[in-house]
């Protein structure tokens, strides 16, 4: 089922299930007010939701309306846990190989993961405000989910168990606060603001064969200012599947229902094209990319300067990805960016 939560002037919203088609909805009234309800007992809660579900998608609905992605704000729109990792190595490694540094051996072992501010999440229509762009504001197209409790010290697989939903999101990014924070040694905060989700969460039953052992085999796709940047394939290269993301995660700790782990910036290998005349060969991304500061890397890596620029004030971008029979799975994030 597809799950989602509308604005009513409230923090948390009015929860509302939507069809398979994203064209209509119905207020989960009598059933859960909120997400979060629906995720602290979700075995009591989501069969009355799916049965809500059901009758929209069989068109039995006597109260369905219009679903209208820009009513809605983030699926959960305040969480008590978000926690991005970096689990497609193809992006630290062309970071890594733009400073001319290596790749430690940890992080083939052990995820990258940071705790960013869960009180404050975006709608996926929700502007980005930011004072600068001397900040050097960047998008991050991500797959997303959120877990039920998942209890201290799970394996990858008894994790996967804990997984309720899936989402898209956008991690926005302040690239030109970022060399400071970390040079503190001590992680993002200023560089990290609100991030943004799709319009709804999918439960794993409607993904298919396209949720593979906890990853998520469709195309991101990401469109800057009206051109699509980015094409890049969520599944093969996911170094750490989402399991295993959630088991570094709840090591020392519980999970608690609610939570929300990101797959960091979803990142595909170059291609190497055979050697020229002069014997040199050269590697292209044709898949493109999901962030600003991946395109810049490729450019340092290419051409020995990054010459493409951060999103400016009036900036657009949209993040989407489509099922086999070229539909929305998870509804649209179209932001534009403005000064705060």
């Amino acid at each position: 089922m597809k799950l989602a939560t509308y604005k009513d002037g409230s923090r948390d919203g009015q929860l509302i299930v939507v069809s398979r088609d994203l064209s209509h909805a119905q207020y989960a009234t009598g059933i859960a007010s909120r997400l979060q309800q629906a995720l602290d007992d979700w075995n009591f809660i989501s069969p009355q939701l799916q049965d809500v579900y059901d009758l929209l998608n069989s068109g039995r609905s006597r109260h369905a309306f219009p679903f209208e992605p820009k009513q809605c704000m983030a699926p959960l729109p305040r969480a008590y846990q978000w926690a991005d990792g970096s689990a497609y190595l193809n992006h630290v490694e062309l970071v890594r190989k733009a400073r001319n540094s290596e790749v430690p051996a940890s992080f083939y072992q052990d995820p990258l993961m940071y705790q960013g501010g869960s009180d404050d999440f975006m709608g996926p229509c929700d502007d980005i405000r930011c004072v600068s762009e001397a900040f050097g504001i960047d998008f991050e197209s991500e797959v997303v989910v959120i877990t039920g409790d998942v209890k201290m010290g799970s394996t990858p697989e008894q994790a996967l168990d804990g997984i309720r939903l899936v989402m898209l999101a956008n991690d926005v990014s302040l690239r030109n606060l970022i060399p400071d924070e970390l040079a503190k040694g001590f992680g993002f905060v200023q560089s990290k603001p609100a991030t943004a989700f799709s319009p709804v969460a999918v439960t794993l039953d409607e993904l298919g064969d396209a949720w593979d052992k906890g990853r998520l085999n469709m195309t991101v796709q990401s469109t800057w200012n009206g051109r699509k940047v980015g094409m890049c394939d969520a599944g093969p290269e996911m170094t750490f599947h989402f399991g295993q993301l959630i088991a570094h995660l709840c090591k020392t700790r519980n999970v608690r229902a609610g939570s929300v782990i990101g797959s960091g910036t979803v990142s595909n290998k170059g291609v190497e094209s055979k050697p020229g005349k002069d014997g040199k060969t050269r590697t292209d991304w044709p898949k493109g990319y999901s962030c600003i500061a991946e395109k810049r890397c490729i450019e340092v890596i290419q051409d020995g300067k990054a010459t493409t620029e951060f999103m400016k004030f009036g900036d657009t971008i949209r993040i989407e990805a489509k099922g086999k029979d070229g539909t929305s799975v998870f509804g649209a994030i179209e932001q534009g960016v403005v000064q705060a």
